[in-house]
């Protein structure tokens, strides 16, 4: 129940949107890089859309790497981010749902979100519905032909080892040193280097979405991952949509029941 006007899950990922109501998509603010001090204006801003946004939201959609980097131990998790937390603890509190995809830099996610903001997170795109609309959404990370920064990073916090060095041997203020190292410093394990306009025949993430529609039709390919607001026509009436980030654009995507469009928060 939210402002006294329920958000009905008729089925498993098929949302009634309310009229007056709209579905909001972000992805990619990496809160904490280059430094926590220097991603506070950042964070705010993002709160204060957050803010905004709940008085008519009937979903919240975060696709990924909303940190820098992230890191859960059975008992510790990274200091820090207390508005951002704080402020979707409310909402989820008010009865807005909100859902989280991880994305490559916060990947480690395992039960944070879910036991203390009650917010389902997924590892694996998803498809929904809203309304009569069908959406494939996720963060974007590893799918298609490209995405090499992402592929090299996986392999290395994918490792068993590596993974049981970070939660095990190490304290918990050198492994987020590491990470953070990782995360911010390594553009070959982070992929910033990757993320440049291709053109829209060569985007690899167009190029996953239009195999895609060979199995099945989608209305919207909703992702993260790639810094860069794009809306791109694939078709028999389908589209990619990219959300940006919220590092350069600011920007963001709202559903309102019957059309998807990108925006930037100004």
């Amino acid at each position: 129940m939210q402002n006294g006007m329920p958000v009905i899950m008729t089925k498993p990922n098929h949302i009634s949107v309310p009229q007056g109501k709209k579905i909001y998509f972000a992805s990619d603010n990496h809160l904490g890089a280059p430094t926590p001090n220097d991603s506070l204006p950042r964070e705010k801003k993002f709160v204060a859309w957050l803010d905004e946004v709940k008085h008519d939201a009937a979903a919240i959609f975060l696709l990924g790497d909303l940190f820098d980097f992230w890191m859960e131990y059975k008992r510790v998790v990274p200091k820090g981010f207390t508005r951002t937390l704080g402020k979707l603890a409310e909402i989820t509190d008010s009865g807005i749902p909100v859902y989280y995809f991880v994305g490559n830099h916060d990947l480690w996610m395992s039960g944070y979100f879910e036991e203390e903001l009650n917010i389902p997170v997924y590892h694996k795109p998803q498809e929904f519905t809203f309304n009569n609309t069908t959406f494939f959404v996720g963060h974007g990370d590893g799918l298609g032909p490209g995405d090499k920064g992402f592929k090299r990073m996986k392999k290395v916090f994918t490792n068993s080892v590596f993974q049981w060095l970070f939660k095990r041997v190490l304290h918990p203020d050198f492994g987020m040193r590491i990470g953070h190292y990782l995360s911010v410093k390594n553009k070959l394990i982070s992929g910033d280097d990757d993320a440049k306009f291709l053109g829209e025949d060569n985007e690899w993430l167009a190029q996953y979405c239009k195999r895609k529609l060979k199995d099945k039709h989608r209305d919207y390919f909703v992702f993260g991952h790639r810094h860069l607001p794009l809306n791109i026509d694939l078709g028999n009436q389908s589209k990619y949509i990219n959300l940006g980030d919220w590092i350069v654009y600011f920007s963001y995507a709202v559903f309102d029941g019957e059309s998807l469009e990108l925006k930037d928060y100004k």
